[in-house]
């Protein structure tokens, strides 16, 4: 099942109608568990015994760390009987990171790895006649977000979290199906704090009575979340599929449109799934973390990496940055890890140089911006310049035109393609068979008339900005309740023929 379609809603009632009929919180938990293996299972359900091991080894790796000391050791032996035991829990959290790690690193890049299997196979027959079952092997979904959960939680326990005891606990965290696919990246003592605030308890089986305003903002951000999906990411995703699908014949405009509505498709595409997860969460009395807050309005691209894809940033601040010593030994070093964490970030989607490229760009940009920042503290003028309205502007042009221009090593991340488009960004005419059968043919429009439509959703997304930030203004449920039909009437009856799969399934 797909988000959003007929059958994921019906499974989501469902779901909701067994897991509040329910008086008692146990067996709550295991209603998540089992749907979301359903869930699950609908997708893939050849990995879910892989999923499952790799939470299992988690949890009992979670208890070994915490497991205590002996506190009959005489004292003369307590010093060294402690440094020992810190030894050993070092070696469980690297045994329990490297083991997530690896599974990473095993998929991320299982097209090289088949490429090697396919090199020896040619030399053996044993396995030559099995390369046809290797080259058929997908990367798990989820298995980004599942093992940096499971990273997080190790190491949170490792600096003193507590872990749980009950397998079901963290089994439903692990499997929760609102965020299983695509995050957003939930820790583990968050979420079961949330769940414990739950009404109904094993000593007071009283169920909850339905909250009527968390209900309708679980619908809202389900309703928007399909506009987002299905009514914009799909469409551009038209555009921008032909464009990169036909780039001998694009000229420079078209290559920069493409990268321009690419840019927008991400964006509203990857809003979109996280609106639908967190609506679906609410229902079952979850509040998940925001991923994203208008990012193509910042004006840094520090501000930038706050509010896109939150939930991944601050895995990389916790969990990365902060280890490799964060700004705490001088800018020199600061800069330097900026620029290993961005790296790595874009090793983590994917194993082409394309992402590597990406990744590289953001931690210069990073790391510019840290040096501009000091410069700001020693010349004032140079503070008073980005505090001014124009200095203001500037920055948000510099901004933005660093991450759409990056967006194209992420579209086209191998070097056949990044580099054809790079030669290709100035001076080259379209060929006239481009303009009729992407433009015409497909969109209806002409390209001038596509860059207004680009430009004008741009500028309601500055509006819907305006009121969110500046006029801090929010709709009422009984508002909200009256849209709700009204927006998933619209992202059904005009969403094209086919929906495309999200475009962060494939990380």
């Amino acid at each position: 099942m797909t988000l959003p379609s007929i059958i994921y809603g019906l499974f989501l009632l469902s779901v909701v109608g067994i897991y509040w009929s329910l008086p008692f919180k146990r067996l709550r938990l295991w209603v998540l568990w089992v749907s979301s293996l359903v869930f699950y299972a609908s997708l893939q359900v050849q990995y879910l015994p892989l999923m499952f091991a790799i939470a299992l080894v988690t949890f009992f790796l979670g208890k070994a760390l915490s497991s205590p000391l002996n506190w009959r050791i005489p004292e003369e032996q307590w010093q060294a009987a402690e440094q020992t035991w810190d030894q050993r829990r070092g070696w469980i959290l690297a045994f329990g990171v490297g083991l997530n790690v690896l599974l990473l690193v095993v998929f991320k890049y299982l097209a090289p790895t088949l490429e090697l299997i396919g090199f020896v196979a040619a030399q053996n027959q044993w396995l030559a006649e099995r390369d046809e079952l290797l080259s058929t092997l997908i990367i798990p979904l989820g298995i980004s977000f599942f093992c940096f959960e499971c990273i997080a939680y190790l190491v949170d326990v490792y600096r003193g979290a507590k872990p749980t005891q009950r397998l079901v606990e963290f089994a439903a965290y692990k499997f929760f199906f609102p965020k299983l696919i695509s995050g957003p990246i939930v820790r583990f003592h968050a979420f079961l704090g949330q769940f414990k605030q739950q009404p109904g308890s094993e000593t007071d089986p009283q169920g909850p009575s339905p909250n009527l305003t968390h209900a309708v903002d679980g619908l809202w951000l389900i309703a928007t979340g399909s506009m987002k999906k299905l009514l914009i990411a799909d469409h551009i995703a038209i555009l921008v599929n032909l464009s990169f699908s036909n780039l001998e014949r694009a000229g420079s405009a078209d290559i920069w449109l493409a990268i321009f509505a690419y840019g927008l498709q991400l964006y509203f595409d990857f809003s979109g799934y996280v609106d639908i997860a967190r609506g679906s969460a609410i229902f079952l009395g979850f509040n998940l973390p925001q991923n994203f807050d208008f990012p193509y309005f910042s004006i840094s691209i520090a501000d930038f990496w706050r509010r896109w894809h939150m939930s991944l940033g601050a895995w990389l601040r916790n969990y990365l940055y902060f280890p490799l010593g964060g700004s705490r030994h001088g800018l020199a070093r600061t800069c330097l890890n900026l620029g290993i964490v961005m790296v790595i970030a874009g090793a983590w989607h994917g194993d082409n140089w394309g992402f590597l490229i990406w990744g590289g760009l953001h931690g210069l940009a990073l790391a510019g911006h840290r040096l501009n920042q000091a410069a700001a503290v020693r010349w004032s003028w140079l503070e008073r310049l980005w505090q001014s309205l124009p200095g203001v502007l500037l920055a948000w042009a510099i901004t933005q035109a660093m991450v759409f221009s990056s967006w194209l090593f992420f579209r086209l991340p191998t070097y056949r393609d990044f580099s054809f488009a790079l030669t290709h960004l100035w001076g080259y005419p379209a060929d006239i068979q481009f303009a009729t059968k992407v433009y015409s043919e497909s969109l209806g429009l002409s390209s001038l008339q596509v860059l207004i439509m680009l430009i004008g959703l741009v500028i309601a997304s500055a509006i819907a900005y305006g009121f969110n930030r500046g006029l801090k203004l929010y709709m009422g449920w009984p508002l909200k309740l009256l849209l709700v039909p009204i927006c998933l009437f619209l992202a059904w009856l005009l969403a094209p023929g086919e929906s495309l799969p999200y475009i962060y399934f494939e990380f």
